[in-house]
């Protein structure tokens, strides 16, 4: 279990997150066998976010890797939200809110993506992106990238720049991080 990054599509690669931050998470995080289903290791972030000081340490690392670089944070729903809202405060900006079909009143935008029966959609109300702005994307967890991408066009489509993606879990044997190639993609923790 490591922090990982990869490159951006100018090259310029962020610093790793720093490790502290990493064994801060792994610290709060409880696993689950069998849940949801049999089979599944669920990994829980609630005692994380329980936690006051952690929490707090959490996001006050994030905001130190990330402050200068961004000009709005988007958090994807629904744990993405939880993360989002404090690390925007900490940096001193907007934060965007990109949900799941049908959950936002119109206008809105949106963006269809498989799962493995299936699909799901993404929408993002346009207007509440600035056109240029540099956007940073949170989540808690990212699995196959689906959610990612989707939302990602979104945000582009709407007129922002999207070169910074921040995972709070990556879970590697997945393959999401290749459905975000050319981001600068910084997860605490992969497993």
């Amino acid at each position: 279990m490591t922090a990982a990054s990869s490159p951006a599509r100018e090259g310029s690669a962020l610093p790793a997150i720093p490790q502290e931050l990493t064994g801060l998470v792994l610290e709060h995080l409880r696993e689950i066998p069998d849940f949801p289903e049999p089979g599944v290791l669920f990994r829980d972030i609630t005692p994380l976010l329980a936690d006051g000081p952690a929490f707090s340490r959490l996001v006050e690392g994030l905001a130190d890797h990330y402050r200068g670089r961004v000009d709005a944070v988007a958090g994807l729903e629904s744990r993405g939200f939880i993360l989002a809202a404090p690390l925007a405060v900490a940096l001193g900006t907007g934060m965007l809110t990109v949900r799941k079909g049908g959950k936002l009143p119109g206008p809105v935008i949106g963006a269809d993506y498989a799962l493995e029966y299936g699909t799901a959609r993404m929408e993002l109300r346009p207007e509440s992106v600035e056109p240029g702005s540099r956007v940073l994307v949170i989540d808690d967890v990212l699995a196959t990238g689906g959610t990612a991408a989707a939302s990602i066009s979104l945000l582009e489509q709407a007129g922002a720049r999207v070169d910074d993606v921040c995972m709070l879990l990556e879970l590697a044997a997945l393959g999401g991080r290749a459905q975000l190639a050319g981001r600068r993609l910084a997860s605490v923790v992969v497993f």
